[in-house]
């Protein structure tokens, strides 16, 4: 077992790959590199991609985590007798590539060349009820992209949860943050996992997977700068016709403000802001699945994020 440092992309195909860079652009992303049969995507973060799609009939393909160093891949590669290859995109690197037990390709990848970092959008002053520091200057946001950050998890239907979070624990070193019961804690649905970092703090989940006997992707989550830029960008991908899926909210699982929208081919993308960060020492719990689909204010979720 190796404990992975966080999550590095997800991978994608669709038969239009101007509709998709359209779509990604408006949701926030910028492009790192393109060419005939691949679009690769980044944030404001120094990750040299986050999201991939490869020209080809619209799925998702899979995901990959980031290892802490080439000694964790080759340590993996020996266990798993696979190979240790070059990383296609910007950024190179090194990855070994594997497939869970729903048939989903998992990568895990280590020594990507970091691009450089985009400037963050200045925030502007709030005045609350604790302060008012915002004097003499007038509040006027502008209808625009969000400005994404970061991928911070992807979420996945499986066959078997228990077979599934098997596998993806004994491999990775995740950490159980919440598991989900119904009825009673001993019939488990699901879990949201956490990177294992130590005394670092890690996301609530990096990768959620539910039980409902069908493999399929389920979504992706991409952290924007604060909670206006979540509404800002909500606001132009609605302007612009998009598919809309759930939110405005406040996850009770996790804490994050959501916002889901759906790309041109029905994969469900989630912009988020002010999530939980746990330390290893935090450890797990469990919570009934009332608390999944419900929230700490916002609509509950609809029946096609199952």
């Amino acid at each position: 077992m190796i404990k992975v440092d966080d999550i590095a992309f997800v991978r994608f195909s669709a038969p239009d790959l101007d509709k998709m860079e359209m779509f990604l652009k408006d949701f926030g992303l910028v492009r790192a590199h393109r060419d005939d049969k691949t679009l690769y995507m980044r944030g404001l973060d120094p990750d040299p991609y986050f999201h991939v799609t490869h020209l080809g009939e619209p799925g998702f393909i899979g995901l990959a985590f980031e290892a802490k160093s080439d000694g964790d891949l080759a340590q993996i590669a020996k266990s798993e007798d696979a190979k240790v290859e070059t990383l296609d995109g910007p950024g190179g690197g090194k990855v070994v590539r594997l497939t869970d037990p729903n048939g989903f390709k998992v990568e895990v990848v280590a020594a990507r060349s970091p691009l450089e970092k985009l400037d963050v959008p200045a925030t502007d002053l709030t005045n609350d009820a604790r302060a008012q520091p915002r004097r003499n200057h007038l509040k006027r946001l502008q209808l625009k992209t969000a400005h994404v950050k970061r991928l911070g998890h992807c979420v996945i239907n499986v066959k078997d949860f228990r077979a599934s979070e098997a596998w993806y624990k004994s491999r990775f070193g995740l950490i159980t943050s919440d598991e989900i019961f119904i009825g009673s804690e001993d019939q488990a649905l699901g879990a949201f996992m956490r990177c294992d970092r130590g005394d670092l703090p890690a996301d609530h989940h990096t990768m959620f997977m539910v039980g409902t006997g069908t493999p399929k992707f389920n979504h992706a989550a991409f952290e924007v700068v604060d909670y206006d830029d979540l509404m800002a960008g909500h606001h132009l991908l609605k302007s612009k016709g998009y598919v809309h899926e759930w939110g405005v909210g406040r996850h009770i699982l996790g804490s994050q403000v959501f916002d889901y929208w759906r790309d041109p081919w029905g994969h469900a993308v989630e912009h988020w802001t002010d999530g939980d960060l746990l330390t290893a020492s935090w450890g797990s719990r469990k919570a009934p699945i009332d608390d999944l689909v419900g929230v700490q204010w916002g609509m509950p979720a609809p029946p096609t994020m199952a």
